[in-house]
């Protein structure tokens, strides 16, 4: 007889949030309200934002009912895999992210990761992701495409790395993307219009499913004529030499 694939009746469900301060009904899917409904055991980042997200979901959800473990950059290796226990009862669990999707740029992966290793059903839900929703409307190669996160601190090591992924891009006809700390955005786009062949395309995506969202593709000459405050706004920056 064949083995069952997994080893645990309890699922861990994947569950996205919405990427800024909007109507979750008009950016998440009604099975993620299903889910919502049903799960108690949830893993997150962040137990004040997780309440509210839920409770924006599902308003009639009991709070104190709820069982949150805490998912950042305090939790001890250790302490993951006991996360996944209700699994173990049959007990579904949600991995709730802060923003857009868990587990893509995000520290959820290391739970998913675990739950493979246990045998646990993993549940991706359908929900915004800031990555995938530039590259969608940045015109650039969705055939290929690499996101490279956070880009170096310091000026120096940005500059080599800016140029780095520009050749690459040139090289190989693909799309980089990476973010920046929201603070630090101005300085990331003044850097780029400094560093870059004026002919690469640059897409700004900005405030991704808001109301106030921008979502703007030009080449590296072409943003030097264009005044754009993205400070403290959540970005995703593509950029691409074409051959």
């Amino acid at each position: 007889m064949a083995q069952a694939p997994f080893q645990y009746s309890g699922k861990l469900y994947l569950i996205p949030t919405t990427l800024g301060e909007s109507n979750p009904m008009e950016v998440l899917p009604i099975s993620i309200t299903k889910i919502i409904e049903k799960v108690d055991y949830y893993i997150v980042e962040n137990e004040k934002t997780a309440r509210k997200s839920i409770k924006q979901v599902v308003p009639e959800k009991s709070q104190p009912l709820l069982k949150l473990s805490l998912l950042n950059k305090f939790t001890e290796k250790s302490m993951l895999s006991s996360f996944l226990d209700p699994c173990k009862e049959g007990i579904d669990v949600g991995l709730l992210s802060e923003a857009g999707c868990p587990g893509i740029a995000d520290p959820g992966a290391e739970i998913v990761k675990i739950a493979h290793q246990m045998g646990i059903r993993v549940i991706p839900m359908v929900g915004p992701s800031s990555i995938l929703l530039a590259m969608m409307g940045s015109g650039m190669n969705g055939q290929s495409f690499t996101f490279h996160g956070y880009l170096p601190i310091d000026k120096k090591d940005r500059k080599h790395e800016l140029k780095s992924l520009e050749r690459i891009s040139s090289e190989k006809n693909q799309a980089q993307i990476f973010i920046e700390t929201p603070y630090r955005n101005n300085n990331l786009l003044e850097d780029m219009k400094q560093i870059l062949n004026p002919a690469t395309q640059l897409c700004i995506a900005c405030d991704l499913t808001l109301s106030s969202e921008i979502i703007v593709t030009k080449s590296i000459s072409d943003w030097g004529k264009t005044k754009i405050d993205l400070h403290k706004r959540p970005t995703i920056f593509v950029i691409q030499k074409e051959l």
